[in-house]
């Protein structure tokens, strides 16, 4: 009894867990393809939702303006936490670091209806004081990049740590600057995890509706903010449409990335191998 529980009820919890987490998003994919608005009887196979999809100019226009929205926030999230993990892992002592680091990690636990709120009393000051920026794409991005960089700062700042810094110091030894070391040396050996802060903090931004809110001013709305506007009116099946083609774009941009890092692992550990046999060969005597 007990080799039975071990052996398969950790694996039935997990897939019950999975299942949990998935057979909503399977029912709405299948319910994208129906033929009429009834949510809860599939009717016949359709494409009708997603002709309709092309045509709503709300749900197109706020796809756009969230790509660019994700897009823009992603990189200044991605560059913003690779320099404050850096300081961070780099730079143990220096005056007001504490505070430093309480300040970039403040939004991992705060909620975002605070965040929110303070930065919309934020911009309205500003606006009131130079009458700039309007509420819109900017401001969004400015809240969206807030966000991002805090939890991207994670990425980056585990990797940084596993990080072995004889390379540098042997990069320094030979004459290299201390810029030439973090763009020559520590960047590329932390390029996987700051294209992973980026990918993740272009997720938070693309799927953000809280901050958006705040921050985002008249006929400026990003596409969960549409979908939330529709989902509150009632039921509309192009939603569902336009749900299932962000889940199957994530998808494959999550696939495509992990195929991509293993096969970057495969090639570093074929190049430490090379260089470890020629080192071996080096060493022996002739």
């Amino acid at each position: 009894m007990n080799n039975f529980l071990l052996r398969y009820f950790g694996k039935a919890w997990m897939a019950l867990t999975f299942l949990f987490l998935y057979l909503p998003l399977m029912f709405m994919i299948v319910f994208s393809f129906n033929s009429t608005r009834q949510d809860a009887q599939f009717t016949g196979f359709s494409l009708r939702w997603y002709e309709a999809l092309t045509k709503d100019t709300k749900i197109v226009d706020g796809f756009w303006l969230s790509l660019q929205v994700a897009t823009a926030s992603g990189i200044a999230s991605a560059v913003l936490a690779t320099f404050a993990a850096f300081v961070l892992v780099r730079y143990r002592r220096f005056g007001g670091r504490t505070l430093f680091s309480g300040m970039v990690n403040a939004p991992l636990v705060m909620p975002e209806v605070v965040i929110g709120l303070s930065l919309l009393l934020l911009m309205v000051g500003i606006q009131n004081a130079f009458g700039w920026p309007q509420r819109g794409m900017l401001t969004i991005v400015l809240g969206h990049t807030l966000l991002g960089m805090a939890y991207g700062m994670v990425v980056v700042q585990s990797r940084l740590l596993e990080m072995n810094r004889a390379i540098e110091e042997a990069a320094m030894d030979l004459g290299a600057r201390p810029f030439q070391v973090f763009f020559l040396v520590t960047m590329p050996n932390i390029f996987q995890a700051i294209l992973a802060a980026y990918l993740l903090a272009f997720t938070l931004s693309f799927d953000d509706v809280v901050i958006s809110e705040f921050l985002s001013g008249p006929g400026v709305n990003t596409l969960p903010q549409v979908i939330f506007g529709y989902a509150r009116r009632g039921i509309n099946p192009t939603i569902y449409a336009a749900a299932t083609l962000l889940i199957v774009s994530v998808t494959f941009v999550v696939i495509a990335y992990s195929v991509w890092v293993a096969r970057q692992t495969r090639k570093r550990e074929r190049e430490i191998a090379a260089a470890t046999r020629a080192e071996l060969a080096a060493l022996q005597p002739k």
